[in-house]
Protein backbone atom coordinates (compact mmCIF):
# COMPACT_ATOMS: atom_id res chain seq x y z
CA UNK A 1 0.00 0.00 0.00
CA UNK A 2 1.44 3.68 -0.97
CA UNK A 3 0.01 6.58 0.55
CA UNK A 4 0.99 10.13 -0.79
CA UNK A 5 0.61 13.00 0.51
CA UNK A 6 -1.50 15.29 -2.08
CA UNK A 7 -1.04 19.45 -2.61
CA UNK A 8 -3.73 20.13 0.28
CA UNK A 9 -2.28 19.78 3.52
CA UNK A 10 -4.34 17.03 5.46
CA UNK A 11 -5.43 14.70 2.53
CA UNK A 12 -3.72 11.52 0.86
CA UNK A 13 -4.31 9.53 -1.89
CA UNK A 14 -3.99 5.48 -0.88
CA UNK A 15 -2.93 2.78 -3.50
CA UNK A 16 -3.20 -0.63 -2.61
CA UNK A 17 -0.97 -3.42 -3.74
CA UNK A 18 -2.77 -5.79 -6.27
CA UNK A 19 -2.53 -9.28 -6.04
CA UNK A 20 -4.26 -10.70 -9.12
CA UNK A 21 -4.47 -14.80 -10.49
CA UNK A 22 -6.88 -16.84 -12.60
CA UNK A 23 -9.95 -16.65 -10.12
CA UNK A 24 -9.78 -12.23 -10.44
CA UNK A 25 -7.89 -10.10 -7.59
CA UNK A 26 -7.70 -9.30 -4.00
CA UNK A 27 -6.26 -6.39 -2.11
CA UNK A 28 -6.12 -4.82 1.24
CA UNK A 29 -8.53 -1.71 0.60
CA UNK A 30 -8.19 -0.31 3.95
CA UNK A 31 -5.45 -0.37 6.75
CA UNK A 32 -6.17 1.67 9.35
CA UNK A 33 -2.68 0.99 11.20
CA UNK A 34 -1.20 1.80 8.30
CA UNK A 35 -2.68 4.64 7.34
CA UNK A 36 -2.65 6.40 10.67
CA UNK A 37 1.11 5.56 10.70
CA UNK A 38 1.31 7.56 7.06
CA UNK A 39 -0.53 10.37 8.50
CA UNK A 40 0.16 10.67 12.32
CA UNK A 41 -2.81 10.38 14.20
CA UNK A 42 -5.53 7.72 14.35
CA UNK A 43 -8.44 6.73 12.16
CA UNK A 44 -11.87 6.64 13.75
CA UNK A 45 -14.75 4.74 11.49
CA UNK A 46 -18.50 5.64 12.75
CA UNK A 47 -20.34 5.88 9.59
CA UNK A 48 -20.22 4.29 6.02
CA UNK A 49 -22.40 5.23 3.39
CA UNK A 50 -22.66 4.62 -0.26
CA UNK A 51 -23.63 6.26 -2.95
CA UNK A 52 -24.38 5.96 -7.02
CA UNK A 53 -24.14 8.19 -9.34
CA UNK A 54 -24.86 8.57 -13.32
CA UNK A 55 -22.42 10.29 -15.44
CA UNK A 56 -22.03 13.81 -15.24
CA UNK A 57 -23.43 13.81 -11.43
CA UNK A 58 -21.51 16.61 -9.15
CA UNK A 59 -21.50 16.15 -5.38
CA UNK A 60 -20.10 19.06 -3.14
CA UNK A 61 -18.20 20.65 -2.31
CA UNK A 62 -19.03 19.43 1.56
CA UNK A 63 -17.74 19.60 4.72
CA UNK A 64 -17.96 19.69 8.03
CA UNK A 65 -17.90 21.87 10.91
CA UNK A 66 -14.84 22.13 13.34
CA UNK A 67 -14.76 21.36 16.38
CA UNK A 68 -17.42 18.63 15.53
CA UNK A 69 -15.21 17.68 12.48
CA UNK A 70 -15.47 14.79 9.82
CA UNK A 71 -12.55 13.08 8.53
CA UNK A 72 -13.35 11.11 5.06
CA UNK A 73 -11.63 7.83 3.71
CA UNK A 74 -13.60 7.70 0.09
CA UNK A 75 -13.11 4.52 -2.51
CA UNK A 76 -14.73 3.55 -5.41
CA UNK A 77 -16.56 0.06 -5.78
CA UNK A 78 -17.70 0.39 -9.21
CA UNK A 79 -17.43 2.83 -12.61
CA UNK A 80 -15.02 5.62 -12.29
CA UNK A 81 -14.96 9.80 -10.43
CA UNK A 82 -12.37 12.66 -10.16
CA UNK A 83 -12.59 13.23 -6.48
CA UNK A 84 -11.54 16.40 -5.31
CA UNK A 85 -10.26 17.76 -2.06
CA UNK A 86 -10.59 22.03 -1.86
CA UNK A 87 -8.77 23.62 1.07
CA UNK A 88 -11.50 25.41 3.03
CA UNK A 89 -9.55 26.39 6.32
CA UNK A 90 -9.06 29.69 6.55
CA UNK A 91 -5.62 31.27 6.99
CA UNK A 92 -4.21 28.05 5.95
CA UNK A 93 -1.50 28.23 3.04
CA UNK A 94 -3.34 26.88 0.16
CA UNK A 95 -6.70 28.18 1.11
CA UNK A 96 -8.78 28.07 -1.63
CA UNK A 97 -6.54 25.48 -3.57
CA UNK A 98 -7.40 22.26 -4.61
CA UNK A 99 -6.26 18.86 -5.87
CA UNK A 100 -7.56 15.41 -7.06
CA UNK A 101 -7.39 12.09 -7.89
CA UNK A 102 -8.97 9.55 -10.91
CA UNK A 103 -10.61 7.28 -8.53
CA UNK A 104 -12.14 3.62 -10.18
CA UNK A 105 -12.62 0.15 -10.01
CA UNK A 106 -9.53 -0.55 -11.84
CA UNK A 107 -6.72 1.19 -9.41
CA UNK A 108 -8.76 0.79 -6.62
CA UNK A 109 -7.16 3.79 -5.23
CA UNK A 110 -8.83 5.95 -2.14
CA UNK A 111 -8.67 9.62 -0.95
CA UNK A 112 -8.15 10.58 2.65
CA UNK A 113 -8.83 13.83 4.19
CA UNK A 114 -9.03 15.51 7.38
CA UNK A 115 -11.50 17.59 9.23
CA UNK A 116 -12.02 21.09 7.46
CA UNK A 117 -10.97 20.08 4.44
CA UNK A 118 -13.89 20.18 1.45
CA UNK A 119 -14.59 17.43 -0.44
CA UNK A 120 -16.36 17.07 -4.19
CA UNK A 121 -16.60 14.45 -6.71
CA UNK A 122 -17.36 14.30 -10.30
CA UNK A 123 -18.72 10.57 -11.85
CA UNK A 124 -17.51 9.64 -15.14
CA UNK A 125 -19.56 6.59 -15.67
CA UNK A 126 -22.97 5.63 -15.14
CA UNK A 127 -23.18 3.50 -11.81
CA UNK A 128 -20.43 5.08 -9.98
CA UNK A 129 -20.80 3.67 -6.97
CA UNK A 130 -18.72 5.21 -3.94
CA UNK A 131 -18.37 3.97 -0.88
CA UNK A 132 -17.34 7.08 2.11
CA UNK A 133 -16.09 5.84 5.58
CA UNK A 134 -16.65 8.79 8.12
CA UNK A 135 -15.28 9.39 11.64
CA UNK A 136 -18.32 11.18 12.63
CA UNK A 137 -22.33 10.56 12.27
CA UNK A 138 -24.31 12.32 9.99
CA UNK A 139 -25.19 15.80 12.17
CA UNK A 140 -27.13 18.63 9.56
CA UNK A 141 -26.95 21.19 11.82
CA UNK A 142 -23.08 20.98 11.24
CA UNK A 143 -22.67 20.27 7.15
CA UNK A 144 -22.56 22.55 4.73
CA UNK A 145 -21.96 22.68 0.96
CA UNK A 146 -19.77 25.40 -1.52
CA UNK A 147 -20.96 25.87 -4.75
CA UNK A 148 -18.77 23.38 -6.64
CA UNK A 149 -18.68 25.68 -9.95
CA UNK A 150 -17.68 28.74 -7.87
CA UNK A 151 -14.72 30.27 -10.40
CA UNK A 152 -12.94 31.85 -7.58
CA UNK A 153 -12.37 27.94 -6.58
CA UNK A 154 -11.89 26.59 -10.61
CA UNK A 155 -12.74 23.25 -10.37
CA UNK A 156 -11.57 21.68 -13.47
CA UNK A 157 -14.16 19.22 -15.13
CA UNK A 158 -13.47 16.33 -17.18
CA UNK A 159 -13.79 17.08 -20.75
CA UNK A 160 -17.25 16.78 -22.22
CA UNK A 161 -19.20 16.37 -19.22
CA UNK A 162 -22.57 18.51 -17.86
CA UNK A 163 -22.17 18.51 -14.60
CA UNK A 164 -25.36 17.48 -13.02
CA UNK A 165 -26.12 19.22 -9.76
CA UNK A 166 -28.63 18.59 -6.61
CA UNK A 167 -30.94 21.49 -5.89
CA UNK A 168 -29.25 22.02 -2.69
CA UNK A 169 -25.44 22.29 -3.95
CA UNK A 170 -26.92 24.42 -6.46
CA UNK A 171 -28.04 26.39 -4.25
CA UNK A 172 -24.78 26.44 -2.14
CA UNK A 173 -22.30 30.06 -1.27
CA UNK A 174 -19.36 30.64 -3.00
CA UNK A 175 -16.46 30.62 -1.27
CA UNK A 176 -16.18 34.20 -0.49
CA UNK A 177 -19.52 34.01 0.53
CA UNK A 178 -18.82 31.70 2.99
CA UNK A 179 -16.21 32.87 4.06
CA UNK A 180 -17.91 36.53 4.89
CA UNK A 181 -20.87 34.35 6.73
CA UNK A 182 -18.18 33.14 9.03
CA UNK A 183 -19.16 29.56 7.69
CA UNK A 184 -15.92 28.21 7.05
CA UNK A 185 -13.16 26.60 9.49
CA UNK A 186 -10.20 28.64 10.35
CA UNK A 187 -6.67 26.65 9.98
CA UNK A 188 -6.21 27.39 13.36
CA UNK A 189 -8.81 25.26 14.65
CA UNK A 190 -8.38 22.38 12.37
CA UNK A 191 -4.94 22.12 13.52
CA UNK A 192 -5.63 22.62 16.93
CA UNK A 193 -8.60 19.85 16.20
CA UNK A 194 -6.40 16.89 14.73
CA UNK A 195 -3.55 17.58 17.42
CA UNK A 196 -6.34 16.63 19.96
CA UNK A 197 -7.01 13.20 18.34
CA UNK A 198 -2.62 11.73 18.66
CA UNK A 199 -3.26 9.62 21.36
CA UNK A 200 -0.06 9.25 23.16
Amino acid sequence: MEIRPLAVEGAFEITPRQFPDDRGVFLESFRSDRLAEAVGRPIDVLQANVSVSSRGVLRGIHFVDVPVGQSKFITVLAGSLIDFVVDLRVGSPTFGQWDSVLLDAVDHRAVYLFEGLGHAFCALEDGTTTHYMCSSTYNPGAEHGIDPLDPEIGLTMPAGIEPLLSPKDEAAPSLSEAAAAGLLPTYAECVAYTSSLVRT
